[in-house]
């Protein structure tokens, strides 16, 4: 059976897929929202799914921000995530911003870098 850390790692991995299948379009095609979208729900549910493992109750911490302090608070290798251009980071994660490319790039690049991370780390 399926850990819920494990469910989060899996709802991430395809958020952060489908975000990426989104750039792939050309640029007048691409859906700025959806792929900022999913970049942001794999970043939260990565940090989630991380903290769960380490069986904190995550249910209080709401922004990315909170998420990402309490995981450096954990292990300190997560200070090598740069979220400097990840500029909704205080924002809670359903709030609407994402509408510029370059935005919607720094938004999934950040997934990204997270998902190299906790490989890297041997977390997933």
């Amino acid at each position: 059976m399926e850990s819920n850390a494990d469910k989060l790692f899996s709802t991430a991995k395809k958020k952060l897929n489908e975000a990426n299948k989104e750039l792939y379009k050309p640029e007048e095609d691409i859906v700025a929202y959806s792929v900022c979208k999913n970049s942001q729900y794999a970043i939260d549910n990565y940090l989630r799914g991380f903290l769960t493992k380490k069986g904190i109750d995550t249910t209080d911490l709401e922004t990315i921000s909170q998420l990402y302090e309490t995981c450096k608070k954990m292990n300190k290798n997560f200070e090598k995530i740069d979220l400097t251009n990840f500029q909704c980071i205080y924002h809670i994660i359903d709030s609407k911003y994402c509408n510029e490319y370059a935005k919607v790039n720094s938004c999934f690049a950040t997934a990204d870098n997270l998902d190299s991370f906790l490989k890297k780390e041997k977390i997933i």
